[in-house]
């Protein structure tokens, strides 16, 4: 039975799953990642936008007991609800786009899609980037519908040398210009009482407001700081905005909240109070958000740090617009307890199994009709509280009891495999980047951690799982406390690999691990194989080390020998390993440089073996590639081979990516996945 036959049964078996537009069910923990910027529909408190750093963005519309993801080209940098059409919103990536039916499907408003030329991705992280017929890369930065009209929309637009308000009264098919705005613009505050043709606007920069009235421009003093977080509302009769900048904490100046309540013209600092608030901790704010309805209350997250040097986290509320502020005690409403058999690992799940939440947020948001309501975001969670920041529950994953989890929707990081148990098709595992490994017992319906007895430095990342066929409950594992591999920007800039990980063993089908390192020092083990034809009791397995090379053992893991004899440079990046059914192995070496330049010593690499990895033998890669991926082997056909590779950049054009397809066992090849 297939993989992929195996997945589809045990999807059909779940219970209910993430709301989606098609037929395929989430299967995972949930969460695991960085979340950002929650931003809650002034229409309906259950319709919630959260998004993630690696392009996902994701929808709730029943209070994040399920999410479903969608992706708009990019990392969403703010949601803007219509005021008037619930279904209507805005979202912004590399352009910005409209939905008009809830977030189901999306259409892009700016640039003018008619003005697209293409779309690059020429980077090392494949960020797209449009690429317009004029060649003009003007970006929006912060937007505002009119509250009376949403046919009008207020943007700031900036390009290299400047920023502009502009002005749209045709849903964003044409633009005005409204004015220069020397500070920049980040936020833009609509007083909702101002006369619907002349709108008073707050636009906020970097460190200083700029306000429109009566058609005329007042560009405020800018403060002492560069904003980092930047919030605020109005209250009901007011004609201006509480508005909340935040500056970072750094080497060079303490971290400072500064609170205006007349439009930018005069700033109060509060920092000492929240401090105050702290019991005299250090503080290092990471968030603030305000209710829209409801300026005076807002929340702050910070880390904090006390004399001892001891480090935690903290909320803080004001409901007076910044005068005093409180510290909330952040318990969770639903404490959950721990396996005693899997330790838990201080990288993800934080302190919900004893029912706090002890993480400092990342960003926050306030229910615009209700400041009663606070959404917040970490490196792994997203979390709500309904009370006031008393209790807060997370909205990322669903607490099952024992140790056990599942997931809304809302799931963020890399999963490398999904692997099952040969003598239970029901333990189902999947490697993970940030988060390690997770078993499932039942086919998936709840997951734990699986990685009991993996040295903490290792756990950040599981990169493959392997199981013996022959034997029950044997397996191996590979760890390494290096995430996101084989990616540039995980060495770039180092004079030296210091990669720490290896290898793991079970006998009990996960439930326990064991290290195997003897012969193998410290290394991002990013692959497993095992032979088997090999003996049962003598197993010969192939672990690709990122940074040393190919690891061999014949004795099942207990000791292991560097095989590279062949293989170019002195620290390759093995990342993938793949073996026919002959015996013959294959080995894919990384790319190394971040600008892709073809034909240097830092180009990726396929090698092949026909003697058990004593030797091996440079093969020849399709025309102009120099990243391979991955490589997969018809099990029916050896000499057919398919290759995944990264583009390489040219000018603002990635070329030579995809899919390439050998039917001659390497000599030639095709492009079968261009686009």
């Amino acid at each position: 039975m297939t993989i992929s036959v195996l997945f589809l049964l045990i999807t059909a078996l779940l219970g209910t799953p993430a709301p989606r537009l098609d037929s395929w069910k989430i299967l995972g923990p949930g969460g695991g990642g960085a979340q950002y910027r929650p931003t809650v529909s002034p229409h309906n408190s259950n319709r919630v936008f959260v998004n993630c750093d690696m392009t996902g963005a994701y929808i709730t519309d029943d209070g994040g007991e399920s999410w479903r993801m969608f992706n708009l080209r990019g990392v969403v940098s703010f949601f803007v609800f219509d005021p008037i059409k619930p279904d209507v919103i805005y979202a912004k990536t590399i352009g910005l786009w409209r939905t008009t039916d809830g977030g189901k499907t999306w259409a892009l408003v700016h640039p003018a899609p008619g003005n697209v030329d293409r779309i690059s991705m020429a980077n090392d992280h494949a960020s797209e980037r449009i690429i317009t017929k004029d060649g003009n890369q003007e970006t929006i930065t912060a937007l505002a519908v009119d509250p009376a009209n949403s046919e009008v929309l207020y943007a700031a637009m900036t390009t290299r040398d400047q920023a502009v308000l502009k002005v749209s009264r045709d849903a964003g098919g044409t633009w005005q210009d409204a004015g220069s705005l020397p500070n920049g613009g980040r936020k833009i505050f609509l007083d909702p009482q101002s006369p619907e043709q002349e709108r008073t606007l707050f636009v906020v920069g970097s460190r200083a407001v700029s306000v429109l009235r009566n058609k005329t421009w007042t560009h405020h003093p800018p403060v002492s700081v560069t904003f980092a977080d930047i919030t605020g509302g109005f209250s009901p009769g007011a004609s201006a905005p509480v508005i909340y900048g935040l500056g970072p904490e750094s080497r060079a100046r303490v971290a400072k909240l500064f609170v205006t309540k007349d439009g930018g013209a005069s700033w109060l600092e509060v920092m000492d109070r929240i401090h105050t608030a702290s019991g005299g901790k250090q503080l290092m704010p990471d968030s603030v958000a305000a209710c829209a309805t409801k300026g005076e209350v807002a929340y702050l997250a910070a880390r904090l740090r006390s004399g001892g040097g001891g480090e935690g986290s903290g909320v803080f509320k004001t409901t007076d617009g910044g005068a005093t502020w409180q510290s909330l005690v952040r318990r969770s409403e639903e404490p959950s307890n721990l396996d005693p058999n899997v330790p838990p690992d201080p990288a993800w799940f934080y302190g919900l199994y004893s029912g706090v939440w002890d993480e400092s947020a990342l960003t926050m948001g306030v229910d615009p009709k209700n400041g009663e309501v606070c959404w917040a975001t970490d490196y792994g969670n997203t979390v709500r509280s309904t009370d006031g920041g008393k209790t807060w529950r997370s909205r990322a994953f669903r607490l099952l009891g024992k140790g056990l989890v599942t997931t809304r929707g809302l799931d963020v990081t890399t999963c490398y495999g999904l692997h099952f148990d040969p003598f239970n098709l029901k333990r189902v595992f999947i490697s993970y980047t940030d988060i390690g490994a997770f078993k499932s017992e039942d086919g998936g319906q709840s997951w734990g951690i699986a990685t009991a007895g993996v040295p903490r430095a290792w756990r950040n990342t599981t990169y493959w799982i392997e199981f013996d066929p022959k034997v029950k409950g044997r397996g191996w594992a590979v760890y390494s406390r290096n995430h996101d591999l084989p990616r540039p920007k995980m060495w770039r800039g180092r004079q030296k690999l210091n990669y720490e990980g290896g290898v793991g063993i079970t006998e009990d089908g996960g439930a326990t691990w064991k290290v195997s390192t003897q012969g193998m020092p410290q290394t991002a083990a990013t692959h497993i194989l095992m032979d088997p034809t090999s003996p049962v009791e003598a197993r010969v397995l192939y672990v690709a080390g990122f940074g040393t090379g190919v690891f061999k053992s014949t004795d099942g893991g207990k000791s292991w020998q560097l095989k590279n004899s062949g293989i170019e440079g002195a620290e390759p990046f093995a990342w993938r390993l793949a073996r026919d059914t002959a015996g013959t192995l294959y080995l894919v070496v990384a790319r190394r440089s971040e600008d892709g330049r073809l034909g240097t010593d830092q180009d990726g690499a396929v090698y092949r073996s026909s003697d058990g990895a004593e030797t091996w033998e440079r093969m020849r890669l399709p025309e102009g590639v120099n990243g391979p991926n991955g490589l997969a082997i018809d099990p029916g056909d050896s000499s057919r081979l398919y290759l995944a590779a990264w583009s390489r950049p040219e000018g603002d054009r990635a070329v030579n990516g995809g899919v390439y397809l050998s039917t001659d066992g390497g000599k030639t090849w095709a492009n079968v996945l261009a686009k």
